[in-house]
């Protein structure tokens, strides 16, 4: 079982979003008030800590939301989930992993200062099957 380290949101897709420590998925939709919500396979994007701990490493000053995920999680290889695989997200919230990494139209703003970024190859994709409220320090676990 993982946890869910930050719960971010942005007003305008391919930014940087800020952590708000919690909101409510929406079956359907996504993360309320979010940019990438919406009725698509790509409703809510999820990103390791562990994968931001690399660029850390790399001497990037960045953190939580930098890579534009919604939720930062640890303690889970994200990456290796199948496409279809359930993950519980907090108390009550389902969401489905649809799509694995991302291809990266326009360099975004952590690629113009690094060089680099780890969401296209690392960050995942779900859609939110069963809606409920998320917070930092919530479990996820994967059901299958």
């Amino acid at each position: 079982m993982g946890i869910i380290k930050a719960v971010c949101i942005s007003k305008e897709k391919g930014t940087r979003k800020k952590n708000v420590g919690e909101g409510l998925l929406v079956e359907g939709h996504g993360l309320q008030n979010d940019s990438h919500a919406g009725p698509w396979h790509r409703q809510v994007s999820l990103l390791a800590m562990e994968s931001i701990e690399k660029m850390k490493a790399l001497g990037l000053d960045v953190g939580v939301g930098d890579f534009a995920e919604n939720l930062t999680t640890e303690g889970i290889d994200l990456v290796s989930l199948p496409l279809g695989t359930k993950i519980k997200i907090g108390s009550s919230a389902v969401g489905e992993v649809t799509q694995i990494g991302k291809e990266c139209h326009r360099r975004c703003a952590i690629f113009q200062q690094a060089g680099d970024c780890v969401m296209p190859r690392e960050g995942i994709f779900i859609r939110i099957l069963k809606g409920g409220p998320v917070k930092a320090g919530d479990g996820v676990e994967i059901l299958g």
